[in-house]
């Protein structure tokens, strides 16, 4: 009986073992660095506020810096390895015009500073990424922190896994489905467009060529297209665009109204309406007092968790552009 007793002990015990883990199942949690670098967070939080107070539009290049970190080979820092033998991720053209690099990398600097070799550059990216958004009046959430670094970064798995702006609602659904994201969070994560710029190539076909026959995109508002055109020329590949016109530097809902109107600028935007519960949330979050900001948070989050690397693995990076 006794030894009945003990074998059912152990099985209660392996059992809240395996319910912890799947728990924690990312390995990631707040407060990672309590014992380890207590001030870590509040280190990052002063650095990038030297240079959001000075520059509040590098708030957008910040966020979709960790986008496209997150979106290959999950939320590593692989975006911020410089190209060796073979090319990096960041030679790839979807992150040509990735920019932001120096704030994480005086972040990082200042952390190793006050904690050498502790906090990764997947964690300073992902807690950058947070800090930039609250401080131009966005929303703010916790970052669950624990990643470690990667060691491999390669421009052909850009290519493959970052969502295009050519992209039909079709391809965006599987390519978020792919990471692990829904199409709510679809919905919510497209509303980062509501900042920052865009170059004239990423939506150009739209004005000029939409089916090869030197046609618009009838999917667009006429006026805006005539708006558009008076900006961008055609082959036109250095010129900056508001991603949402007169709002770009204030993280708000205009970004939905936009889409509504059909002024959204990539074929990824006017995609949204396409389906019922995307074109649903679109229209929800175009009304003042919406939830998009708690939504965004919460994607945010579930998106900070994609693929991360945790435990022994990976590992932490001195310098975010080069492996130990």
């Amino acid at each position: 009986m006794v030894v009945g007793q003990r074998v059912f002990l152990f099985q209660l015990i392996v059992v809240a073992v395996l319910v912890l883990n799947h728990g924690n199942v990312h390995g990631l949690k707040l407060g990672y660095y309590q014992k380890t670098c207590p001030n870590a967070e509040s280190i990052v939080r002063k650095t990038t506020y030297g240079f959001i107070s000075r520059a509040p539009t590098l708030a957008a290049p910040l966020l979709r810096l960790h986008f496209h970190d997150c979106f290959v080979r999950g939320c590593d820092g692989s975006v911020l390895l410089n190209s060796t033998k073979s090319q990096a991720e960041r030679d790839a053209v979807p992150n040509l015009s990735l920019r932001g690099y120096h704030v994480i990398d005086a972040a990082k600097s200042a952390v190793e500073k006050a904690c050498p070799g502790v906090v990764s550059c997947a964690d300073i990216l992902a807690l950058v990424a947070r800090d930039s958004v609250s401080m131009i009046h966005g929303p703010s959430w916790e970052v669950p922190l624990g990643r470690r670094d990667g060691r491999i970064s390669r421009l052909s798995e850009a290519l493959a896994n970052l969502p295009s702006p050519f992209f039909n609602i079709t391809q965006l659904k599987q390519n978020f489905a792919a990471k692990g994201l829904n199409v709510k969070d679809l919905a919510v994560l497209s509303g980062g467009h509501t900042i920052g710029t865009s170059h004239c190539v990423a939506f150009g076909i739209r004005l000029y060529n939409f089916t090869g026959r030197g046609d618009t995109d009838p999917s667009m508002d006429p006026k805006y297209v005539a708006q558009l055109k008076k900006k961008c020329k055609p082959g036109d590949t250095t010129t900056l665009v508001e991603m949402d016109p007169g709002s770009f530097k204030t993280f708000d809902e205009a970004y939905y109204t936009l889409v509504t109107e059909r002024r959204g600028l990539f074929e990824s935007d006017a995609a949204l309406l396409k389906d019922a519960e995307t074109k649903a949330y679109v229209y929800q979050a175009s009304v003042h007092g919406s939830t998009f900001a708690k939504d965004f948070a919460a994607s945010m989050v579930k998106m900070g968790k994609v693929g991360v690397l945790t435990g022994n693995q990976g590992e932490i990076r001195k310098h975010c552009a080069f492996v130990n």
